[in-house]
């Protein structure tokens, strides 16, 4: 299966999935440091609305693939270490069907929010130090809500375990 890598520019970004954006953050430092917002209320990136908000801390190599959901969005921000991502549309009337791509968060690439819609199976593996992931849902914790698929699963044809391209 072919899969997409996605470059990051300044702004928001609408991916190659369907209702996959990237919110390319501003950091505003001075001699103290930064200062960034993440996301607000107000913001339509946000519309969905916040239920709660979690960290994952990840050591180098950790996979984490595939995890779904049902009616809950994902919104995702990595402060430190960095993550590869890569998502798989398995929403059946979306026009990106059955599409992959892949993209990096985290320290070494420009800072983003990426928003992760219901239906579109996501994963990610630590590639670099120990990684935290904060993300934000728009609904509580449901067991109900929780899908998962194996991380090799021949339908999606990803392969997480291979290390970079040699180039």
């Amino acid at each position: 299966m072919a899969t997409t890598t996605q470059n990051v520019q300044a702004g928001e970004q609408h991916l190659a999935i369907d209702g996959v954006i990237l919110k390319v953050l501003t950091p505003y430092p001075d001699e103290r440091g930064f200062f960034t917002e993440l996301i607000r209320a107000t913001d339509p990136f946000f519309a969905e609305g916040f239920a709660q908000l979690s960290h994952s801390k990840m050591y180098p190599g950790i996979i984490k693939a595939w995890h779904i959901h049902k009616t809950q969005v994902d919104w995702w921000y990595v402060p430190i270490g960095r993550l590869r991502v890569a998502l798989h549309d398995l929403r059946p009337q979306s026009p990106t069907f059955r599409k992959t791509i892949e993209l990096y968060l985290g320290e070494d690439y420009p800072p983003a929010v990426l928003k992760i819609p219901a239906g579109v199976a996501h994963g990610c593996k630590a590639i670099g130090g120990t990684t935290h992931l904060f993300y934000v849902t728009s609904g509580t914790y449901n067991l109900a809500e929780e899908g998962r698929i194996p991380h090799d699963d021949p339908t999606i044809g990803y392969d997480w375990v291979s290390g970079p391209a040699i180039k």
